[in-house]
């Protein structure tokens, strides 16, 4: 097979071509500063706030609610620094989980050393809160919860709506890092109690460099960039329009088709689990079912390291992942794998496959030939492995 399969969608997507042709024009033609007041200005003007409107309509919100970021990193760390440092006053405590993206838990690191105190909360081996535990965590001190719709990694989907019924009964903000649920599963911010929602455009087929946080009508937060009186003075800095534009195009688009989206993701994503486990000793990380993204695939192969697997399969050519992007170049093992309980050695040897739609049965039977060989080249190459086989048997971990 020449052509290249890619298979790392929770990485980033690529721009759809109708999301792309609705941008072009905010490059060139309509190219006015959306703070001018001449006709110019007020077409790029009118753009935005179709876009709001978009992203509004897929969460189930008011288009003023919602406020373009720089990135979903950025709409992280608003949301977070934000709200603690406007409400501290009220309290310094803010509760996490262990397996938030970076800029989750680096935004919270930050804030320890101002002061702040954080509580981590652990999971189960497939990546799950326990509500009891959130419960007993919150106490008077506490201003905000901040706890992942879904993980980028092992794609587990947690309790949303519990965990904001639970934070409104308590009088408790809570925030979601939703960047890799929309455009995958449904979200409706009021059904689900949900304050502040961070998301990014790049995940659901729009274009890099813009994201958007929604924060209900009444929150009390800081600005995190302090300027002009862009995004009615809440996030300073000449909007970037034509992005803004492609990320209200690529929601849109996302919400329309998701079930049937997620009907041929989940197919192609049950079959490539059930394929790779096929290869003794792999384990599967995170959920089975639909509290599982519809296209996440995580394994863990005994006896090897995952990034010699990367290499090899980027030779067979295939693009894949051990974890998350923004952690490509570390050496130590994925946070969130060892947070579920997997030893180092184990965790070492992961493999994140993520489809999306341009992935057919084809790709998935393609990956399926070349992975079982790549991990027994390397088997072999193991001292470990040879033990193994002295010993005899071969088990699924």
């Amino acid at each position: 097979m020449n052509k290249t399969i890619y298979m790392d969608y929770a990485a980033t997507t690529y721009t759809k071509k109708e999301v792309l042709e609705e941008m072009l024009p905010y490059f060139i033609e309509n190219y006015g500063n959306p703070s001018s007041i001449y006709s110019l200005s007020r077409t790029t003007k009118r753009a935005i706030d179709v876009s709001r409107d978009r992203v509004a309509k897929a969460l189930n919100a008011e288009p003023s609610e919602i406020f373009f970021t720089g990135s979903g990193s950025e709409a992280d760390n608003w949301a977070i620094k934000g709200v603690a440092f406007a409400n501290k006053k009220k309290g310094n405590h803010i509760i996490t989980t262990q397996i938030e993206h970076h800029a989750v838990l680096h935004a919270c690191e930050y804030l320890e050393k101002h002061g702040f105190e954080v509580t981590y909360l652990p999971v189960n081996e497939e990546g799950f809160i326990n509500i009891d535990d959130l419960a007993a965590a919150i106490k008077d001190t506490t201003i905000l919860v901040s706890i992942m719709f879904a993980n980028n990694e092992i794609g587990t989907i947690q309790p949303i709506k519990e965990i904001g019924k639970l934070c409104r009964e308590k009088k408790v903000l809570f925030h979601t890092d939703a960047v890799q649920a929309v455009g995958n599963v449904p979200i409706d911010v009021k059904d689900m109690n949900i304050d502040l929602l961070s998301l990014a455009g790049h995940k659901f087929y729009g274009p890099k460099g813009v994201g958007a946080l929604y924060i209900r009508k009444g929150v009390r937060i800081d600005n995190l960039i302090h300027g002009g009186g862009q995004e009615r003075a809440r996030r300073a800095g000449t909007e970037n329009v034509a992005s803004i534009v492609g990320l209200g195009k690529a929601i849109e688009l996302a919400v329309s088709n998701m079930e049937e989206k997620n009907a041929k993701l989940i197919a192609l994503r049950d079959k490539l689990i059930e394929g790779l486990l096929k290869v003794p000793y792999t384990r599967l990380n995170g959920p089975r079912g639909d509290k599982r993204l519809p296209g996440n695939v995580n394994v863990c192969f005994q006896y090897i390291e995952g990034e010699s697997v990367l290499l090899l399969l980027d030779d067979a050519g295939i693009c894949a992942s051990s974890g998350s992007a923004c952690t490509s170049g570390a050496l130590d093992p994925s946070h969130v794998l060892l947070a579920i309980g997997l030893p180092h050695e184990i965790a070492h040897g992961s493999l994140r496959l993520s489809l999306g739609e341009g992935n057919t049965e084809e790709d998935v039977d393609y990956v399926l030939d070349v992975v079982p060989k790549i991990v027994q080249r390397l088997r072999d190459m193991s001292p470990l492995w040879e033990d193994v086989v002295k010993k005899g048997g071969c088990k699924n971990v």
